[in-house]
Formats: structure tokens, sequence, C-alpha cells
């Protein structure tokens, strides 16, 4: 194990992700490409800084109690090692807070993705490949739910499960089908994850679960394959109703959206709407929400997170 040099600094880039996308409730993700970047810097002296910009700042801690330092940090413990003394972290943000698009997992995985290259860059292996399951599992361990933060690791679609035997989690990444463009409604409302899973119930009906599942396979059917099947592949039972008094303006305009015909649902916990689109029909979906949304066309990226070697 090498020394901490003073000046070793690694940068990395984690793109946003939506979650659930209807009937895929913590399973199904797909990667936002709005993109937190971050750079850490091994400093001579001990202690800890950092510097936020764009999203959050003036409002994240930027003590040891920010996400991406506490995410660094248990990353280091699950080397069994401990992070350089002197740390200086410079994130620089794009992905909305509290809004569905998985802030909270780009940022766990943004401090992962740092100490795994930071210990390569150590050890004289700058740029060496990142073992993307290995943060994948540790990220959805630290989140709670793999959904948001596997999109963000692996970039594209991804569909993850849990192993019964070691409660690891395996992730399956999913090229989406070419025409497919994702819009995003984005409003000046946030809304916390833990707001909006405290009114989620405990139990569902046998009847409505047997429907949820046939739509989230038909889900990953249309999304790869099909898009003609997205606007009944994003029908759920499970999540959205029961949050319905959380936001419900975001509510009013997926079901406006639906009865339309376009593919919307609540991004991620919300408040913001996600639509499956198409090439056909994104500027219509576009011209919808009115005042009060602001509208993104992110696209879906091909990679999740990467270290800049720049």
């Amino acid at each position: 194990m090498g020394r901490w040099e003073p000046g070793t600094s690694v940068a990395v880039a984690v793109p946003a992700s939506s979650a659930n996308l209807g009937p895929g409730f913590d399973s199904i993700g797909v990667a936002l490409g709005v993109w937190d970047r971050c750079r850490a810097t091994v400093l001579a002296h001990s202690g800890l800084e950092i510097a936020v910009a764009g999203e959050g700042s003036g409002a994240v801690p930027t003590d040891a109690s920010h996400l991406v330092f506490r995410s660094f940090v248990r990353a280091f413990e699950s080397f069994g090692e401990q992070p350089p003394p002197g740390l200086r972290l410079e994130c620089d943000n794009a992905v909305p807070h509290g809004r569905g698009m998985g802030s909270s997992a780009t940022a766990i995985v943004t401090g992962i993705v740092l100490a795994h290259a930071l210990r390569a860059a150590r050890e004289g292996q700058p740029g060496a490949d990142l073992d993307l399951a290995v943060v994948n599992d540790l990220a959805a361990r630290l989140e709670g739910h793999p959904d948001n933060s596997s999109a963000s690791v692996f970039g594209g679609v991804t569909l993850s499960w849990s192993d019964d035997a070691d409660k690891g989690t395996a992730t399956l990444r999913l090229v989406a089908h070419p025409d497919i463009v994702p819009v995003v409604f984005t409003p000046q409302t946030q809304l916390s994850t833990a707001t909006a899973r405290a009114v989620l119930p405990a139990q569902v009906r046998l009847a409505d679960a047997a429907a949820n599942s046939a739509r989230a396979a038909l889900l990953i059917h249309a999304i790869t394959s099909a898009p003609e099947y997205l606007l009944d592949g994003t029908r759920e039972w499970l999540h959205q109703e029961p949050r319905r008094p959380a936001y419900p303006a975001s509510m009013e305009l997926v079901d406006q959206l639906r009865a339309a015909g376009h593919a919307a649902v609540i991004s991620g916990a919300g408040p913001s709407v996600l639509v499956l689109a198409t090439s056909a029909t994104a500027p219509a979906v576009s011209e919808a929400g009115g005042d009060g949304w602001q509208i993104l066309l992110p696209g879906i990226p091909d990679r999740g997170a990467q270290v800049d070697d720049s």
C-alpha cells in the first residue's frame, strides 16, 4: 500500500437517474444525461475542505456529513483502509436536489468512485478500470435500494435484484430502444425520498401485485424493443396513487399526459414527471406542463459513472 502524496488528484462524473418508471418499483432505473462532477485532491495537511458549486450550493453541508464524503469514507472502510488524512472535494452539481432525479444516489456513487479512483492513483494506476459491480453493490447498500444508483453506475437502462444468499445487488444493464426520448418535467418544489416513502402502504392486494408484475415485464420489452407498448408498460399499482396527496400537481400532469397517450410516470419519489416519449412524440410532449415546470431533454447516456482522465 503506497503513501498519500499531496497533490494526488482525481475527477469523476456521474449521471442523474430516474427510478421505477412506473411498475419497476425499486428495481428498474434509467440514466439521464445530467451530470454531477467532483474532484478529490490529497492535501499536504490534515483536514477536510469541501467546495460546492451549482445545485446544493449554500444548502448542503460542507463538513464530514456531506454525502459524497461519507460515501467516500465508507468505500475506504470496505477496502479495510483509512482515507487520506487531508482531502479537498470540489463538487460541481447539475442534478436537481429533491426532485426525483436521483441526487442522493448520484452523490453516493460519486463518493465511491472517487475512493476507487484515488486509491488507484496512489498505487500508480491512474485510469485503472473501475470494478462497476463492486461500486454498484456498495452504492445500493448505502442508498437502501438499487434502482437509481445502478443506473448512475452503469448508464442506460438497468434492472436490479438482490441475491437472497448474501443480499448483494446484481444488475442487468439494458440498452434502450434508440427511438426513445426521455422528457422530464421538473417543478420548483422539492420532496424528500423519506417523506415520499413514508406514505406507502405496508401491504398491497394480491391482484394489484399481479397486475404490477405483468406491466413490469412488459415495460422491459417496451423500453428495449417495442416503444409502442410504453403506455401500457408504464401502468403501475404500487406507489404513485398512495403518494398522490404529496404531489397533486405532478399527478395531475401524469393524468393529463397519459390521457393523451403518452407514457408519463412520476420520476423516482417525485415530484418530477418523466415521459418516455419517442422522437415523433417528444415535441408535443414538451409543449405540455405550462408555467411552473422546467422541461429537460437529457437523453440516456450509454455510460454511467466514469473517471475523468483529462
